[in-house]
């Protein structure tokens, strides 16, 4: 029976090596700064998880080790099941994060100064991973339309792909930070002109199971042509709240794709992963469902209560219709203030930490990404905080 489903209860993270509880002063943050940043929620995981990763640290022995079938049986039917979609088990490559994974096909599939385009604003490491490896960042950037959604600018997509020479686009699907969950329509039009030009996409999926409005959509299972240009980036870290377990599973069904991916990751040094995130993954797809649901329930109410809390009572800020991830995108341009007084006030006056827009690219400047993925009593102190802060002015 699972026991891990009681998201109300707060789970003290202060001195546990968390990145988002322990390192505010490290990070430039006052130390009784309320943390909402990085993507990890504030919720046990799924207690399947957590007996059969005991089970094997009480075994005593952590040598190098490898899976066999019933590891992928366990992947391939949670995307079955969830996302209509039956990968096989030889187009899998694991690798330590979704972050690395981006890392290596931009190493794999682009050479030293060609052009990488990604559409910003979008999560940070995108930008990062093409720049660090000597390639050149190409944005189709994302509008934001009268529908307070974010929407694609096809023309711009394609005449960027054209004219920067692009041969490869990572792909943010679901979208991190604007939420969006991509619709068939869209998926298409971006694949098709893909397909046209020759460019290989990478789609980063780790949060495709939080969708609250409309579905995922796996590019690769929209048509033949596209599974043979993808390589479809997975994780069971988000979805279950695993992230520093360090294990991301890499899906490149064309065996040339993968030879060239997988010829990176070995340059990289990286052979076996570490057996707990093995372990953990195992059991989260195959057990972790009955958690899973109850999350997305209680996940699914804590946003609708930050979209009424901030329509209601944030004067000058208002939250972008979202589809998709567990994460808000704040609007605060209507308080008239630059970016480094919007960050200074929430950081110091709100005493918050969340992640400022302008890292997601300059069409992020005036916004906010706040995780509400923890106990309701959090997210109402975190909207409290931002409540006196336009109050206050």
């Amino acid at each position: 029976m699972e026991r891990n489903l009681d998201f109300d209860r707060v789970v003290d993270r202060r001195n546990t090596k968390s990145l988002k509880y322990d390192f505010a002063r490290k990070r430039g943050m006052p130390e009784d700064v309320l943390p909402m940043w990085v993507a990890d929620m504030d919720f046990k995981t799924s207690s399947y998880v957590e007996d059969a990763v005991a089970e094997w640290a009480r075994h005593g022995i952590f040598g190098y080790s490898e899976v066999e079938t019933a590891y992928f049986d366990g992947i391939r039917n949670w995307m079955e099941t969830h996302h209509d979609w039956v990968p096989r088990e030889e187009w899998l490559v694991k690798t330590p994060s979704v972050v690395f994974a981006l890392a290596m096909a931009v190493r794999a599939y682009a050479e030293p100064g060609d052009g990488v385009l990604i559409q910003q604003p979008v999560y940070y490491p995108f930008s990062d991973v093409i720049r660090k490896n000597g390639r050149r960042v190409v944005s189709s950037d994302l509008y934001l339309g009268e529908d307070h959604r974010y929407h694609i600018d096809f023309e711009d997509f394609e005449r960027k792909v054209r004219e920067e020479g692009v041969r490869l686009f990572l792909l943010c699907s679901p979208h991190n930070p604007v939420g969006r969950a991509w619709t068939r329509e869209e998926l298409t039009r971006l694949g098709d002109i893909c397909v046209r030009h020759g460019v290989t996409v990478v789609s980063d999926e780790i949060h495709h199971d939080f969708i609250f409005r409309g579905r995922h959509h796996v590019f690769a299972g929209l048509k033949r042509e596209y599974e043979e240009i993808s390589v479809t980036c997975t994780s069971p870290s988000k979805t279950f709240n695993l992230a520093g377990m360090m294990l991301s599973n890499i899906f490149i069904p064309n065996q040339v794709l993968r030879r060239k991916f997988r010829r990176e990751v070995d340059s990289a040094g990286i052979s076996q992963l570490g057996i707990m995130g093995l372990v953990a993954c195992q059991a989260a797809y195959s057990e972790g469902g009955e958690w899973y649901r109850s999350m997305m329930s209680y996940v699914r109410d804590n946003k609708e209560f930050a979209r009424q809390y901030v329509g209601e009572r944030l004067s000058g800020v208002s939250m972008v219709e979202q589809e998709a991830t567990y994460l808000a995108w704040l609007d605060f341009r209507g308080l008239g203030l630059n970016v480094e007084e919007l960050d200074r006030r929430i950081i110091h006056q709100a005493r918050l930490w969340l992640d400022s827009g302008k890292i997601f690219g300059a069409g992020g400047r005036g916004f906010q990404r706040m995780n509400v993925a923890c106990p309701r009593c959090v997210l109402e102190e975190a909207l409290q905080r931002l409540e006196k802060l336009c109050v206050g002015g």
